[in-house]
Formats: structure tokens, sequence, C-alpha cells
């Protein structure tokens, strides 16, 4: 009976030890963990807008026209906010023409473009739990492809072309073709990845047929399909296609960001996240929308660029890692860095004349991607 009694208080004592370990030391580590996390996501972020506003000063004033640094920051600052301080106003009139009415507008026409196809591109690779998801798996390229080309194919009035109906075209087109690729995908009420791929493979394939029979029946307007499926940023619109692309990223980047956390319980897949209490059914729907509204709006504009959506989530992840609350802002903001560079590249490298920048992308990205089927070739053994 002593003995069992000696056990009883051994057993006792162990448990008060073990109780004060665990009640002690727990609760503020965890805390100085969670905000050692938040101070890093938002010291990411500050850094990533401090190296975008750095890359929109460069880029705006590297050209084959020669601007000074000062004479740029001074024709930004007078036209943004000279009603509260003007600076003085020692430079041409040429060189606030060539600042403010040519390369800015083209500039944050690349960084919104950039921005929206890597924010889509991430998303995606969240939703299909997949890093080498891409933007344009669900048909939004071709379908921009189709309402683009059908735009430049029918005879329309000039007063049409110039309120944008290539540019409605390719936005209506790739709205419509992911519309009908979710409704394929759609069976008994439920959205499974595996549908949502094939069918955008195959509205992808048709509207590819669509878009070289109007081709090949319009090969007088070869140039200007071309032109477009090309991809590129050399246009006359100004600040009318920021403008009319800005709405579609706000809401598209707002619903990505606030979808961080959901994407992250995502990934432990569907049925897990729905025992978390995770409304998976509201929430694949909410994604496709945000992703899809990103592209559409980026395509557009710009026409077919590649990699932009595979490359930049994809290296954000192998630094911030697969939490998307880092991930999703740090990829629409380092998208915007990559395209403005990219399109700097492009309008410089053969000048004055010009290259397409999904030519730059493509030797960036192709590279890339290559290098990416090598890594998961060695991690899996199979090399």
């Amino acid at each position: 009976m002593s003995k069992q009694l000696e056990q009883l208080e051994e057993f006792n004592r162990l448990s008060a030890i073990a109780k004060k370990r665990t009640e002690r030391p727990t609760l503020r580590p965890q805390a100085s963990l969670l905000l050692g996390g938040y101070k890093w996501r938002i010291g990411l972020i500050i850094f990533s807008l401090v190296v975008l506003a750095v890359t929109i000063i460069g880029c705006v004033t590297f050209g084959t026209v020669s601007v000074s640094l000062d004479s740029t920051f001074k024709i930004i600052w007078n036209h943004t906010l000279g009603l509260i301080y003007a600076l003085p106003a020692d430079y041409t009139s040429g060189s606030d023409t060539i600042i403010w009415e040519i390369r800015l507008p083209r500039l944050a026409l690349t960084v919104c473009v950039g921005a929206g196809l890597a924010g889509s591109g991430a998303i995606y690779q969240g939703l299909f739990r997949n890093p080498l998801a891409d933007p344009y798996l669900v048909g939004v390229a071709q379908g921009a492809a189709v309402g683009a080309v059908a735009a430049i194919a029918i005879p329309l009035p000039a007063f049409i072309y110039n309120a944008g109906a290539i540019q409605w075209g390719a936005f209506l087109g790739a709205t419509t073709a992911v519309a009908i690729v979710y409704n394929l995908a759609r069976i008994g009420g439920e959205i499974r990845t595996t549908s949502l791929l094939l069918a955008g493979v195959a509205i992808g394939s048709l509207g590819a047929a669509i878009t070289t029979l109007l081709t090949y029946l319009h090969n007088d307007k070869l140039t200007s399909i071309y032109g477009w499926l090309l991809g590129g940023f050399n246009t006359t619109g100004g600040w009318n296609n920021v403008t009319a692309i800005l709405p579609y990223l706000a809401v598209g980047i707002i619903i990505a960001v606030l979808s961080g956390r959901s994407l992250n319980v995502l990934q432990m897949g569907e049925e897990q996240a729905h025992q978390l209490g995770l409304n998976v059914t509201l929430l694949k729907p909410l994604l496709v929308i945000a992703a899809t509204l990103l592209a559409a709006a980026a395509v557009s504009v710009s026409g077919l660029i590649g990699f932009v959506g595979l490359v930049v989530p994809h290296l954000v992840r192998m630094i911030t890692g697969q939490d998307y609350r880092k991930l999703l802002p740090l990829s629409i903001i380092w998208g915007g860095i990559f395209m403005a560079l990219s399109d700097s590249l492009a309008r410089t490298v053969i000048a004055p004349a010009e290259l397409p920048v999904s030519i730059i992308t493509a030797f960036c990205g192709s590279p890339f991607f290559i290098y990416i089927l090598r890594r998961k070739k060695k991690v899996q053994g199979l090399d």
C-alpha cells in the first residue's frame, strides 16, 4: 500500500513540474512568433513597394531621349503634388511631354499588367495547389484572343475603335471563356479542380481554332492581328488604358489579398479545409472571379504575354514559402516590377525599333521553367 502511495506522489510531482513547464513559456513565444511573422510580412511589402518606386523612376528616366533624374522627379511631383507645393519648373516642355504623356502612362500600364498577371497566377497556383499553374490555364488567353481578333477583323465604325473596341473585345472574350469553362466544370453543384482544368483545355483549343479561322479569313489585317497576339505596350492611349482597367484590377487585388488565409487552409485539401470550417463552395468561384478579372484586364490592353503569372509567383514563393498572406501581395508588386523592367528592355535593346515584350518575358521565363522542372526531378529522385 505504501509503495502505491509513493508512486502516486511521484506521479503528482512530475505532473506538477510538466504543468509549470507548459504554462510558463508557451504563450509568450507564440505571441512573439506571430508578431515577428506579421512584422516580417509588413517589412517585405514595404521593401517591395520601395523597389517598385525606384524601378518606376529609373524606367521613366531611362530611354532613347535623355531626361535627367532631377527633371523627371520634378515633372512627376508637379503633376501630382504641385497644387500643394510646386517645385521649380526648370525643364523643357518637351521633357514634360515625354515623361508625363508618353513614358509614365506606358510604365503605369506595364506595372498594372504585370501585377494583374502575377496576381492571377498566384491565385490559380493556390486554387489548383500546383506551383506550375498559369493564369491562362482556364481559357483566359484564347478567349481574349478571339474577342480581340474579332474586333480587329470585323469592320466597325471609327468611333467604336476609338472607344477601345479591341480592348473591350479582349476583356469580354476572356471573361466569357472563363464563364463557359466554369459552367462546364460544374458537376452536381460542385466544381472539381480536374474538371476545371479539362474544361479550360477544351475551350482553349476551341478558342485557338476560332482565332486561326478569323486570321485566315481576314489576312488583309494580318499585321494588326499578329501585333496584338505578340503582346506589347506600343500604344498611344495615354492614361485612358490605365484608367479603364484600374477598377477591375482593384476588385481582383482586394479579393486576392483578403483570401490569403483561406488559400493557406485550402492547401491542406478541400475535404480537410471544409472540416476546418472553410466554405470551399463559396471560396472557389470567388477566387476564379478575382483571378479572371486580373488576367482579363491585363490581357485586354497588352495582348498575350506569357510566363509572368508562372515565374513571378514561383520566385516569390522561393523567398516567402507557401504563406499566401505574403505570397499574394508580394507577387502582385513584383509582377509590376518584372513587367516594367522587361518593357524597358524591350523598347531600348534595338532602339529606335522595339521588340514585343512577350519575347523578353519568354527569354526570361523559359530557362527558369526548365530549371523548375530539373529541380523537381532531382527532388523526386528521377534524375
